[in-house]
């Protein structure tokens, strides 16, 4: 199954999104959020496929 891609796509948004506030770099929260998005997309899809894929 592909978990472990949507995985590190979560966990390197929550690296990068944690290291933004404490540096106060705006871009680099907002590339965290948007890898964490990315992670939760392909999740999303990975579950439909999935599901289509049982029958």
């Amino acid at each position: 199954m592909a978990d472990t891609p949507n995985n590190a796509d979560d966990a390197k948004g929550r690296i990068k999104e944690a290291t933004g506030k404490l540096t106060g770099d705006k871009d680099l929260q907002n590339e965290g959020k948007v890898d964490k998005a990315s992670g939760k997309i392909k999740e999303g899809i990975d579950k439909v496929r999935d599901a289509l894929h049982k029958d």
